[in-house]
């Protein structure tokens, strides 16, 4: 494949609710050898998380800084979700990987960096925890679409 339909793979895996649990698949349908399209997907999907985890929080702070609705909604969201310990921030971290890592629609990278946000969990937890549940995602993925590929041609 060209360097374009790699870049294709790689943008259709950053896209939220798609992710590479829709990407991978399509690639390979499309004659993508699995061994890339699984690369392009985890590295597509991977990406949009590091800056998902890093801007929420100063975007919610200049958010709740410009607007009393926002103040009001994360002052409500806050105290419900970020009552918690820090043991809460570290066991909570792992529930993140089987969230992500269950190929169904709204359990990606994105909701789970959204979750992350929400409960307070940390960069250095959060990420480890979500690329793993994107790894055991896209290989999920790409182990049924062999194995439907295969089974159809």
């Amino acid at each position: 494949m060209d360097g374009s339909a790699a870049l294709l793979v790689a943008l259709m895996s950053a896209i939220p609710f798609f992710e590479a649990r829709y990407a991978i698949p399509a690639a390979i349908t499309l004659g993508m050898p699995p061994a890339e399209a699984f690369v392009l997907g985890f590295v597509g999907n991977i990406l949009p998380v590091f800056a998902l985890l890093v801007l929420l929080e100063p975007v919610s702070e200049w958010l709740r800084v410009r607007s009393a609705f926002f103040e009001r909604f994360f002052t409500w969201l806050f105290a419900r979700t970020r009552r918690h310990s820090e043991r809460f921030e570290v066991y909570g971290a792992l529930a993140l990987i089987p969230f992500v890592a269950v190929p169904l629609p709204v359990t990606g990278a994105w909701t789970a960096s959204a979750a992350a946000f929400v409960f307070g969990i940390r960069f250095r937890y959060a990420l480890p925890t979500i690329a793993a549940g994107i790894l055991i995602a896209s290989a999920v993925t790409t182990l049924i679409t062999i194995g439907v590929t295969g089974a159809i041609l």
